[in-house]
């Protein structure tokens, strides 16, 4: 599933080899939608950006291989660097990266989240997770506490413009 905004374009797959019982209702082309409406905000007028959902093992090898930890984590994000350089030719469409999210691990700490507008449901942990995912891919990080405070500021105006307010 692609969403665009503004020549912004994401690119939504789910991955998991097997759904949870009774679904869980993901919905590619929402989450797609969300991260389109991010990169717009933040000022991405161009570029692909990749939103893949998978199952717990995939995370797994991805966080050992990419972070050196183990185990699955929530979300990763994987940017391009110089994807918005003037490294590309004019009709070339810059590749942003990807954000690689784990439903069934982001299920299992929603709970510990709820409060301060998220009710701790999957959806609002996903919504989290699909924000969050894009902000690190646009260069945004949280290793000092003052950029951790102004990523999740960020985090939640885009919630509230993009998800909260359905």
């Amino acid at each position: 599933m692609a969403a665009a905004t503004s020549g912004a374009v994401v690119h939504a797959f789910d991955e998991r080899s097997q759904p949870p019982p009774g679904r869980d209702g993901l919905r590619t082309e929402r989450w797609a939608g969300l991260a389109a409406a991010v990169l717009r905000d933040e000022g991405v007028r161009r570029g692909e950006l990749g939103l893949r959902f998978v199952d717990p093992g995939a995370m797994s090898e991805l966080n050992s291989s990419h972070m050196g930890s183990a185990g699955p984590t929530d979300v990763l994000a994987f940017p391009i660097d110089g994807a918005g350089d003037s490294v590309h030719l004019p009709e070339q469409i810059p590749l942003l990266g990807d954000v690689v999210v784990c439903p069934a691990y982001a299920a299992e700490q929603a709970p510990e989240h709820a409060g301060g507008g998220h009710d701790g449901s999957l959806g609002d942990e996903l919504a989290l997770l699909v924000v969050h995912g894009v902000l690190h891919v646009l260069g945004y990080d949280h290793q000092s506490d003052a950029d951790a405070e102004m990523m999740q500021a960020r985090e939640r105006q885009l919630l509230a413009a993009h998800y909260r307010r359905r």
